[in-house]
């Protein structure tokens, strides 16, 4: 019972984080799936987190459609490319090994902690990027719930190729891939970090749907101690995403960007010392 009470708890830890930031929560549920269960092989790990991270993303998404902050034109161009490499991530992490996936894993969150906390980032250009006079952009124009009004100019080839990257990490790594896109529509297409979180999720929302059919469809969730622990963290995570979602938009988008790269890199550094 306790072992259940704690899942819900950590459910609704990630959800109100994982959504804060825009990510799915799976880089804080996968290292601790890997240190507090280690007898799960990696594909066991990934399935069981992208099942909460799909979870966590369509709470959100619901949760922000209602603020006003996503950006469906792109995100569901972002979030079609996405699918492809989600599937092929599925099945090829059945092949890495255990040792080589967690070092992967721990390797890849140190360096997007380090990029994005020593990145220098301008508050007006995170709230406000006007580049409409650019040529080959796609220019946006939103205005939220709340009356703020969001203009920005992005690179859309660029945003189609780095969804298709994250597509195949999110599954092979259970990390849904909002840390990468995040960063990426921030800091590479411009999006304001309201925006970006916002729409990121939406993108997981559609992306992590797919990899858990793909997941289903394979049986990976015929284990019932795999679905209990899905459906406990699933529970915590519903309400979680919602609370995440309430308080995005009274945190700075900087320290967002700050706490997102403390967190990666504290969850990197415990990974590969248990290595």
């Amino acid at each position: 019972m306790l072992e259940l009470f704690l899942l819900v708890l950590a459910g609704f830890i990630i959800g109100t984080c994982g959504t804060l930031i825009g990510a799915g929560g799976g880089f804080i549920l996968v290292p601790l799936l890997l240190l507090f269960y280690p007898e799960l092989p990696p594909e066991t790990v990934t399935a069981i987190s992208m099942a909460v991270v799909a979870a966590n993303a369509i709470s959100g998404s619901a949760a922000y459609a209602k603020s006003g902050k996503i950006d469906y034109k792109a995100g569901v161009i972002f979030a079609l490319f996405t699918i492809p490499g989600s599937i092929l991530g599925v099945f090829t992490v059945q092949y890495i090994p255990k040792e080589s996936f967690n070092i992967i894993f721990g390797v890849l969150l140190l360096a997007l902690s380090v990029f994005l906390f020593f990145k220098k980032q301008s508050e007006k250009k995170l709230v406000q990027d006007d580049d409409s006079q650019q040529k080959g952009l796609k220019h946006r124009k939103l205005v939220d719930k709340m009356g703020t009004i969001y203009q920005y100019s992005y690179n859309q080839r660029n945003g189609i190729i780095i969804s298709i990257v994250v597509g195949y990490m999110s599954p092979l790594l259970g990390i849904g891939g909002g840390i990468i896109h995040v960063p990426a529509m921030v800091n590479w297409l411009h999006f304001p970090v309201y925006i970006a979180t916002a729409t990121s999720h939406f993108i997981l929302a559609v992306m992590s749907t797919v990899t858990v059919i793909v997941h289903a469809i394979n049986g990976t969730y015929n284990d019932p101690t795999v679905l209990k622990m899905v459906i406990c963290l699933a529970g915590g995570v519903i309400p979680g995403a919602q609370l995440g979602a309430y308080f995005s938009h009274r945190v700075k988008g900087t320290n967002i960007i700050k706490v997102l790269a403390i967190c990666l890199a504290l969850v990197g550094i415990r990974i590969l010392l248990k290595n």
